[in-house]
Formats: structure tokens, sequence, C-alpha cells
């Protein structure tokens, strides 16, 4: 049996949060890893040019590295695209979206706080969630797209300023009622987990995707056995001195080879 070929997709380096859940669970899966930092951050541009731009950019892709399935490891692309990436695609496409439903289930104090990019928090989609989910819980959002520059900072061996994270959550250090659960709502910011957490002085659960797409992966490639070497590719729209340093993040998960999909 042949080793099942996965894609991972992101505009930067957060969906490296959903490939080190995917491999936990799949570890006899290839993954290529296609960043799309030409166009980065996601969470800036508008819905049609987004669509627009996955659609060219995977399709092309998938002609050239033939996979089983891809992942959208971003949040701002998957509570957009989706549902054209599956009309388009005759491969199943699997999304990232704000993990809602399960900080509902864990919030004690029924103040639950949505992190994610200003995109993300005013998507319909994260709305409807939200309605579904947490109609019965008070959901505080922040919109930010400074953590997700913070996120790849780290990567590439910077230190994380302090003091830009406690400025993005200062309405709710300084609300009455802090949340006790926060929704890392793009795949970015469980790359600053511990960062988060002492913002809050380690009183709050962090919840986000990672583990539950992992597990909707494994069910969807179906159980496979190892007959040939696995490897892990990275690909980038454009390589420039900033995605040369992320190399070492690349290297230390495991990933082989780099180049420039054009």
């Amino acid at each position: 049996m042949s080793v099942k070929q996965l894609l991972i997709f992101d505009s930067g380096v957060g969906g490296l949060s959903i490939f080190q859940e995917v491999v936990k669970q799949s570890p006899n899966v290839n993954c290529y890893y296609l960043s799309d930092n030409a166009y980065f951050p996601y969470g800036e541009l508008g819905e049609t040019v987004l669509i627009n731009r996955l659609i060219t950019l995977l399709d092309s892709f998938v002609k050239e590295q033939p996979v089983d399935m891809i992942v959208i490891a971003c949040n701002s692309a998957s509570t957009v695209a989706l549902q054209s990436l599956r009309q388009h695609f005759s491969l199943p496409v699997v999304g990232v979206v704000p993990a809602i439903k399960p900080a509902a289930l864990k919030s004690k104090n029924d103040v639950i706080g949505l992190l994610a990019t200003p995109a993300t928090i005013n998507r319909d989609y994260t709305k409807q969630l939200i309605n579904e989910f947490a109609a019965n819980k008070t959901v505080l959002n922040i919109g930010s797209t400074a953590l997700v520059k913070l996120a790849e900072e780290k990567l590439q061996g910077k230190r994380v300023d302090e003091q830009v994270l406690k400025t993005v959550f200062l309405p709710w250090l300084n609300a009455p009622s802090q949340p006790d659960t926060l929704v890392l709502g793009c795949t970015h910011f469980p790359l600053l987990k511990k960062e988060i957490s002492d913002c809050f002085d380690g009183r709050v659960n962090l919840v986000d995707s990672g583990e539950a797409i992992a597990k909707r992966v494994t069910l969807l490639l179906g159980n496979h056995e190892e007959t040939e070497q696995v490897t892990y590719d990275a690909f980038y729209t454009l390589v420039d001195k900033k995605q040369l340093q992320l190399e070492t993040a690349f290297i230390n998960m495991g990933f082989n080879s780099f180049s420039l999909f054009e």
C-alpha cells in the first residue's frame, strides 16, 4: 500500500501547529507544506481575492504534486473559501475553524475569549458557530494581526515582545469578568501558547482546533502502512531572507527540502 500524500496549506507558518498534531496521529503520511507568504497575511485580503488566489494556487500545486487530501490550516481562508474549494476539487479538503464548541463545554464561568484575526472575527461563519454552540455564553472578541506576526518572528528565533502581548489582551485583563477559556482562532496562535498563558498567569484554558483536525485527517485517510520513505517537503510562493531564516524551524520539525513554488 503506497504512502498517503497530504498537503497542509497556510499563508504563513501557522499551519505548523496543525502539522505537529497530524504527524502525531498519522506518522506514516508524506506531508507537503505550502506557504503563500507572497500574500501574507490572509486576514487582510478581500473575500473574492482570497477565494480566487486559493483556487489558482492550489490547483497549480496539486497538478505538480498530486495529493490525497488538502488541509487548509488557516482560519481566515477556511471560514470564507472552504465551500468553494470543495466544489472545485474532487479530493477531500479539510478546513480549520475556531474551536467555539469545545471552548463552550470547558468554560466554568461562561465567559469565553475568541482570539482571531479581524477577518475571522467578522465572518458570518464565526458568528454562526457562536450562535449555535455558545448562545448562552458571553463571548469576548479580540481581532489581532500583531500576534500573527509575533508567531512568525518567534519561529525566526526572535524574542516575543511581552509588552505587545499585554497590550493586545488589555481589554480582557482589565475586564470585571475575565474569560476563563480562550479560543485560539488562528493557527499561528498555538505557537504562542506559553506566552499567552503567561499573560493570564496560567489562569485560562487555551483551546485550538489542531487535535480535532488531526483526527479528521486520520479518519479520512484511513488505515495505511508505511511501504516507502516518509518525507516532509516545504514550498513557498516567495523566498526571501526572512523565509530562509524560518527553515531552521522546519528542519527542527523534520522537513528535509525547501523549494520555491511559482
